[in-house]
């Protein structure tokens, strides 16, 4: 996906909160930061970006997010329980009415048989009625020569889910 595709899919996710009077906060683990910096990068997103959490270390997730360390210690850092826990999280510790969390095994290393390089776990959730409530959340498989190419694959899911479950959400 070209940087002008990630603009315009960006730009739609602003366009949906600004009408909406909506705001976004993200939780990020092996995209270092680029899905905020992503959205960041488009003028006036500070009208509906609210905040992002790096939180690459299980500490920062426990201490940030309130990530259960019973939650890591059981499934692990790269789980669907735990990118639920961040974005419930991401949500408890910030003023949005959308989260959505990332983490995974960019690799080179790292990956295992069970969990391979390129597994990347995401959710999504939202505020309802002062309650977060998980929207979605799922994993995929990124093929990639190194680590830069399964993170951006990432960035790029995670805005483009977003996006259609923003759009599932209107109704």
């Amino acid at each position: 996906m070209s940087n002008n595709e990630i603009t315009v899919l960006v730009e739609q996710v602003a366009e949906y909160l600004l009408r909406h009077q909506q705001k976004l906060a993200v939780a990020e683990s092996c995209t270092g930061g680029w899905v905020a910096k992503v959205l960041t990068d488009l003028a006036g997103s500070s009208e509906w970006f609210e905040r992002g959490f790096v939180t690459y270390s299980n500490q920062a997730k426990c201490e940030m997010l309130g990530v259960s360390e019973t939650t890591l210690n059981t499934f692990g850092a790269v789980s669907q329980e735990t990118v639920c826990e961040m974005a419930l999280g991401t949500l408890n510790n910030s003023h949005a009415d959308f989260s959505l969390s990332v983490s995974g095994i960019a690799g080179p290393g790292g990956g295992s048989k069970d969990k391979p390089v390129g597994l990347v776990w995401f959710a999504w959730a939202k505020e309802e009625n002062k309650e977060p409530i998980i929207m979605a959340s799922e994993h995929q498989i990124f093929k990639g020569d190194n680590r830069e190419a399964v993170r951006q694959q990432a960035v790029e899911y995670a805005i483009a889910k977003l996006i259609a479950l923003l759009d599932e959400n209107r109704g």
